[in-house]
């Protein structure tokens, strides 16, 4: 689609994008330090950027002022967060002065529990309005906060508290989810017994969703809604370092164990605001509707702090695509006239097999800018959710970003950057990606390698919780003088880029990164299997599929598939179920022991040939036999 055909006016030409990116590069401290303007300090950084003390290094500020307070003159009135409830009747309407005092009143209640400074706070919470308001509320006293996803075991959930060392959690009693309630409360207790000696939590606030009951520990747990009609809407907000954490949030590495990475506060909200303005052309007016989860990077950056810096109204919905019926996404745009409609290729594939008819039902006119996340999508639902949803007169930025980013790095700009089908196009001003060779050297023109980044950014992580050895190691070391995305990707004749998809042991099922060795850990907890490999695989609906290969300690029990489904879900979470399960006698690897995951990928694709060099293998002739069990299973 050629820029012309967009019927809407957006704020960028293609000669202001060309400007902003010229700048940048020639005067990074300048740009940078206009950038900052669009925050609120209290004490006005110096410098933008200080490679030995980060971003806007001696700037001091307030998150929650940035997002709420500094907006109640002119935008008091406006609605912040409009929560749509699961039930179609059910709509919570907050402007920004009522969000300020439902916070003040949350940190007012922190507070009061003895949370300071610097203290962890877990969230484990539903899309229910008390998430955005209690990262909002720890932000506003100091706190960090530490957002987990709702799909969490109770072993992934115990790892984080221990790790993080909250000392409150918030969470519900259940979360709705269609017909099912899921059970918030009792998966959190379940972590919090699991190592009682390994956390931290001294207290548990519990969130009244529905009616239903729960076990409350009496020295320990207390339901949140009387505390907060207690509370002084009057908080005095503590004002921050720009370099202090605003929060952690966990993500999964090829190591196994979960890593916190740490944003900063100055430099990651100059990153959420700017991403926001320029990525969905926010305008005054605009209804931003982010799907993701809170839990991840996607619902902090786009589903809170960008939209509310800059004035926005976040849309928060409760319930699922298609419940109670086909449409249902359809009907919220609808309803509430969504302008900006931000999700993942994964949804985008399961809405299209409702059938293109489902859509035609809804006015969808309200919609001007259209956005996928979490993974690469296809031109097919690239074509289909431009198409369909947005009646091809959307500007459709397909986005690239990870967690340790902060916030979108590659993405087209409505108005100013031509879109591809499938490519997430060009890098946003100020972001320089380069293309490795496997030797770490650079490569120019149309090619394809190693993602890679020159210089930093505002957004960038500082750390990882408690190691920031590993941090250096992680994202730093692999190719020096340069950050390592641990993506691949291709670079077209125009330099447009194509994600290719992990270069690592990391798997993207439905845009949630599962480590391949967390998931084996967790299978080693199984006393009937000896080793296990997990690999992803192309899935026309998540992405990425996950398949296991199984090796027994000696007879496999018949029950050996359910056991190594109940160990995985039990321990990770059950959104990292595999898709297949094969019981094999042995697994491929290197004479050091290393298991060859390039050929268990390809063998579960049904490949038969093609392997390559199986000389430097321990053990070559399982590759045979690895080929014939996966081709007797599909027949």
């Amino acid at each position: 689609m050629s820029l012309s055909s967009h019927p809407h006016t957006f704020r960028l030409s293609p000669a202001d994008y060309n400007a902003l990116t010229t700048n940048a590069a020639a005067q990074p401290e300048l740009y940078w330090e206009r950038e900052g303007r669009r925050l609120t300090w209290t004490a006005e950084p110096s410098a933008a950027y200080c490679k030995e003390k980060g971003w806007f290094a001696d700037g001091a500020l307030n998150a929650s002022v940035n997002c709420l307070d500094r907006h109640l003159e002119k935008r008091g009135n406006q609605n912040a967060l409009i929560w749509q409830a699961e039930d179609t009747g059910n709509v919570l309407r907050l402007t920004y002065k009522a969000l300020h005092e439902r916070v003040c009143r949350m940190a007012n209640v922190l507070r009061s529990l003895g949370v300071k400074i610097g203290d962890r706070v877990a969230i484990h919470l539903p899309s229910v309005p008390e998430g955005p308001i209690a990262m909002l509320a720890c932000a506003r006293i100091g706190a960090i906060h530490v957002v987990l996803f709702g799909g969490f075991s109770p072993e992934a959930i115990a790892d984080r508290l221990a790790d993080s060392g909250a000392v409150v959690a918030v969470t519900a009693n259940v979360g709705r989810r269609g017909a099912k309630r899921i059970p918030f409360k009792t998966t959190l207790d379940a972590a919090l017994a699991l190592h009682p000696d390994a956390h931290s939590i001294r207290h548990v606030l519990v969130v009244s969703v529905t009616e239903d009951d729960v076990s409350m520990d009496a020295g320990r747990d207390q339901w949140l809604s009387p505390l907060l009609d207690a509370a002084s809407s009057d908080c005095t907000p503590q004002h921050m370092p720009s370099c202090a954490p605003l929060f952690l949030l966990y993500t999964s590495g090829s190591t196994g164990k979960p890593k916190g990475i740490v944003h900063g506060t100055g430099g990651y909200l100059v990153w959420a605001s700017y991403t926001h303005d320029l990525v969905f052309d926010h305008q005054d007016g605009d209804i931003f509707w982010c799907t993701a989860d809170i839990g991840w990077i996607t619902g902090h950056t786009y589903g809170v702090y960008g939209p509310l810096l800059n004035g926005g109204t976040v849309l928060l919905f409760e319930g699922m695509p298609s419940h109670p019926s086909p449409g249902r996404w359809w009907n919220v745009i609808q309803d509430h006239k969504v302008t900006t409609f931000y999700t993942s290729p994964t949804a985008i594939r399961a809405l299209m097999r409702e059938g293109d008819d489902v859509v035609q039902r809804y006015d969808l006119s309200s919609l001007r800018v259209l956005g996928t996340v979490g993974e690469p999508i296809s031109q097919e639902a690239w074509s289909w959710f431009n198409n369909h949803v947005g009646g091809g007169r959307c500007a459709f930025v397909d986005t690239w970003w990870q967690t340790e980013s902060g916030g979108i790095m590659i993405s087209p700009v409505p108005g100013a950057v031509t879109e591809k089908p499938a490519s997430a196009t060009l890098p946003l001003p100020g972001i320089h990606p380069v293309l490795l060779d496997e030797q770490g050297v650079p490569k120019a023109g149309a090619t394809e390698g190693v993602l890679c980044l020159r210089g930093s950014w505002p957004g960038r992580a500082i750390s990882i919780w408690k190691d920031a050895t590993l941090f250096e190691r992680t994202y730093l070391q692999p190719y020096p003088g340069f950050y390592f995305t641990g993506d691949g990707a291709r670079r077209d004749e125009d330099g447009y880029y194509w994600i290719t998809g992990r270069v690592d042991d990391v798997i993207n099922v439905s845009g949630h990164r599962i480590g391949s060795a967390e998931i084996e850990d967790a299978l080693a907890t199984e006393p009937t299997i000896a080793e296990s490999a997990a690999i992803g695989v192309p899935h026309d609906l998540k992405g990425q599929g996950i398949v296991v290969y199984v090796v027994p300690r000696a007879e496999a029990p018949e029950d050996l598939h359910i056991r190594a489904v109940k160990a995985i879900t039990s321990k990770v979470g059950r959104y990292a179920a595999p898709e297949h399960i094969h019981i094999v006698p042995d697994l491929p690897k290197t004479r050091s022991g290393k298991n060859v995951r390039r050929l268990l990928r390809k063998i579960a694709c049904g490949e038969t040939e093609g392997f390559g060099d199986l000389s430097t293998l321990a053990n070559p002739e399982i590759v045979v036999a690895l080929v014939e069990l996966v081709q007797s299973t599909k027949s």
